[in-house]
């Protein structure tokens, strides 16, 4: 299972991305993995507020419906259009096409409170 090492990550399966006070979210390659083919994404709309490991929306795959999880508190700024349309992109490229929302961070050091990939690594490690 690929864990990019410039990544933040949560124990819900959720990664961060960040880039200045800009940041992207989606699932780990575990997480899609576990989920199998996914086949619709419910996701926040653009102005949203998320708190910090709150719900922000749902992935459904043919095997369950399994919640999202915000890895810190923030503003959407943008949801992925093309990963609604066509889910199978999450499978595909979980940390690239396949990312869910674009947010505004509101509280930056929130980051610094989650995983590394190391330890992210070592949370999925007895799963594989």
């Amino acid at each position: 299972m690929e864990t990019p090492a410039d990544l933040k990550y949560t124990k819900e399966h959720e990664w961060l991305r960040l880039e200045g006070d800009l940041a992207f979210i989606g699932i780990t390659d575990f997480a899609q993995d576990e989920l199998g083919d996914i086949v619709y994404l419910e996701l926040p709309a653009e102005g949203t507020k998320l708190e910090q490991f709150a719900k922000f929306g749902e992935i459904e795959s043919v095997k369950a419906v399994s919640d999202l999880y915000s890895p810190v508190t923030a503003e959407v700024m943008e949801r992925n259009q093309s990963a609604m349309d066509a889910p199978e992109l999450v499978n595909g490229d979980p940390y690239g096409e396949g990312w869910l929302i674009k947010v505004k961070l509101l509280d930056g050091a929130e980051a610094e409170t989650l995983m590394g990939a190391e330890e992210y690594g070592g949370l999925t490690a007895g799963s594989q």
